[in-house]
Formats: structure tokens, C-alpha cells, sequence
């Protein structure tokens, strides 16, 4: 009797009974009701092969014997129908990647992050990662103890959202860790990691330019915490004045929390002004959808007697009465450059390779929140 070699891992299939378009058969799914945990030996026994081939494959390991992509992309579609969750400690233990991705937040409470943590949780599930996520909060202790607890979690890479350089021990402590991290909207480069972020000064001065060309010459600027990208919004707007022989009287700059309370504080002040501005430019949308708010309730008409523009863009500033003009940031693109460094600079041995940086331009999105300068400025005694 002639018996015919062997040449691949697979096992012969068992017989088909009705099946799934993954492949799995009612009597092969696993019952919800007994709650149990898809392994690599249920998988196996579903797709008819090994357990060592499903292993290979769900790993990416490399094969002593060659596997047919078809077959290949049949023990993914047939684990995933499944439900079968790598287990991140046994792949770590393996030395396989964990497909765990850390997140550290600046302010989890802010719109604009928020926004971001749903595009990188949209991002790292196109690359099979999940996200663990750490909010840094206000206090410094609870901060460096998110790193320790990400570790602990066997994450592949970090990526940190937001500006933690008024936060020194937390970023010794990232640059000790064992894992690659990448810094989102750090403003100037962050020494020792990897960064992506957006041509702050591009976007002030396209937002400047545009409020010159409609007759604007007392301008004022609204700012969070001096941190990255905030200040160097701010040192873009100052240059432009004085390339341009603008005059802003020292209360024509406010630096309060990015919170729309922090915006009604800031109008008031410049209310309070001498020479009250015709036009306010916010370093973020919060703040101008604030300063928006703030103007309505003193009486003033946006934009017919105070043009305002923000920056980011995030979903409410097109939801604003009347529209926010803004500078938008293509927050989506750059979380995915971010989430590509991160994983790529998981997967590679040469640790000392230089760290990236990329940085994003910005559009400038003009809607109905700016107009012509039409009125005076000057303040009359209201009080």
C-alpha cells in the first residue's frame, strides 16, 4: 500500500456540517452558556489542524514546514469566529508580542482627548492591539504610578497624550521603562522619545492672517496651562504682532484653565479692558466655544461685534451657533502615525536607533464665528 507523504502541518478536516462563514459549525462553537474560554486546542479542533500549526500562526512564528496562506487566513477567520483572546502574560512569557498597547492621558475630561482616545483605540484595533488606558489626573504620585502599573500589564509600547514635561519624575520614569513610548502633542520635541505632532505656528498665523485681511487690529489671545502645544500657540501669536506692529496691551493675553469657565474668566477680563478686542483668538476650541458662550450672555453679537477662532476642531466646533472658525488638526492621521511608531518600534531589537519625529499641518477652517471689523473697540464707561 502506497502511503503519501506528508508536506504540510495541516490534519485532514473533519466532515463539514452546517457551517458559519468563518467556517465553524454549531457543534464545533463553543456553548455560550458553559462560559468557556476558547483555547488554541478548540481552534485547532475547529479548523481541522494541529495545535502547534494554530499556535504558529496566532503567533506569527515562523513555520519548519510551510503553511498555505488559505490555510492560514482560514485559522485566523476560524479563531476569531470564536472568540479566542491571546492570553497577553503567556505570549509575554513567550516572548511574543503581548498586542497590549498603554495609553497615558494629560486630562481624560477634556473633549479633545477624548476624541483622541477613541481614534487610538479605532487605530490599534486595525493592528490587533487592545488599550490600556491610565488618566494621569493632578497629582504627580498618581501619575508616576501609572507607569509601574502599565508594565505590570506587559504593554508592548506607551503612547502619552499630552504635555507631562511640568511632571519630570514621570517622565524619567517613562524614559526607564522597559518599552518603547511615543509622546502625542508635545509641542517642542521631547527629548529621548519619539513624537508626533501638529505645525502650531502654521495654524496661529493662517488664523492671524485671516483676521488682518478682515480689518482686525486689536486682537487678543486666550491660552490653557503653559505647557507644549499651548505655548507655542502663544509664541506664534506674539510673533505675528510684532512682525505686524499689532499692539496688545499685557491684559490681551490670558492664561486660565482650558475649560469654558476658564473662557468666561478670560472675556471678562478683556471686557474690563480700556480698549475691549475686536477679535479673539483661542488656543483651543473648549475655550472658544467658552469665549462664544461668554460674548452671548454679555450681549455682544458673534460675529458682528467680536470675531473668534480656535484651534483643533473637534466635533462640537462645527455644532457651535454660529460655527467655530478653527484650525483643525488631522487628529485622526496623527494617532495612527503615532500607533504605527509605537508598534514598530516594539517589534525591532535595535534600541538605540534615534527616536522619529513627525510633525502634522494644520487647515485652517473658516466657518461663521468671524467677520469684518466693523465697530469701534473703545470702551465706554459701563462698568
Amino acid at each position: 500500500m502506497t502511503v503519501k507523504p506528508r508536506d504540510t502541518e495541516e490534519d485532514q478536516p473533519p466532515a463539514r456540517t452546517t457551517a458559519s462563514a468563518s467556517g465553524i459549525s454549531d457543534k464545533q462553537r463553543p456553548s455560550t452558556r458553559s462560559r468557556h474560554v476558547v483555547t488554541m486546542k478548540d481552534v485547532a479542533k475547529a479548523a481541522g489542524v494541529s495545535q502547534s500549526t494554530v499556535s504558529r500562526i496566532l503567533n506569527d512564528a515562523p513555520m519548519r514546514i510551510p503553511v498555505s496562506q488559505e490555510t492560514r487566513e482560514r485559522i485566523i477567520a476560524i479563531a476569531g469566529g470564536l472568540g479566542y483572546r491571546p492570553h497577553p502574560f503567556a505570549r509575554a512569557l513567550r516572548g511574543a508580542p503581548t498586542m497590549l498597547l498603554g495609553a497615558v492621558v494629560r486630562d481624560i475630561t477634556d473633549i479633545f482627548f477624548a476624541t483622541a482616545i477613541d481614534a487610538l483605540s479605532a487605530e490599534a484595533r486595525k493592528r490587533g492591539y487592545s488599550v490600556v488606558l491610565g488618566h494621569a489626573g493632578q497629582r504627580a504620585d498618581e501619575a508616576l504610578a501609572l507607569t509601574a502599573v502599565l508594565e505590570a500589564r506587559q504593554c508592548d509600547a506607551i503612547v502619552i497624550l499630552g504635555d507631562f514635561t511640568d511632571e519630570p519624575r514621570l517622565i524619567d520614569d517613562l524614559r526607564r521603562a522597559s518599552m518603547p513610548v511615543v509622546g502625542l502633542w508635545h509641542g517642542t520635541r521631547l527629548e529621548g522619545f519619539s513624537t508626533v505632532g501638529v505645525d502650531n505656528a502654521a495654524g496661529i498665523t493662517r488664523a492671524l492672517e485671516h483676521l488682518v485681511r478682515l480689518g482686525h487690529s486689536q486682537i487678543a489671545f486666550v491660552g490653557g496651562e503653559s505647557l507644549g502645544d499651548i505655548r507655542e500657540r502663544q509664541a506664534a501669536f506674539e510673533a505675528f504682532v510684532e512682525r505686524h506692529s499689532i499692539e496688545v496691551p499685557p491684559n490681551h493675553i490670558q492664561h486660565v484653565q482650558n475649560t469654558t469657565s476658564g473662557a468666561i474668566q478670560a472675556f471678562e477680563a478683556f471686557r474690563d479692558s480700556e480698549t475691549a478686542p475686536t477679535a479673539i483668538v483661542a488656543a483651543t476650541d473648549v475655550l472658544a466655544i467658552g469665549t462664544i458662550y461668554a460674548a452671548h450672555s454679555a450681549g455682544l453679537a458673534i460675529p458682528d461685534e467680536l470675531s473668534i477662532v480656535g484651534f483643533d476642531d473637534i466635533p462640537l466646533a462645527a455644532a457651535t451657533f454660529p460655527g467655530l472658525t478653527t484650525v483643525r488638526m488631522p487628529i485622526a492621521e496623527m494617532v495612527a502615525a503615532a500607533v504605527d511608531l509605537a508598534v514598530g518600534e516594539a517589534r525591532i531589537s535595535d534600541h538605540d536607533k534615534p527616536p522619529s519625529h513627525q510633525t502634522f499641518e494644520p487647515t485652517f477652517i473658516e466657518r461663521h464665528s468671524t467677520a469684518a471689523a466693523i465697530r469701534a473697540a473703545t470702551r465706554t464707561a459701563t462698568g
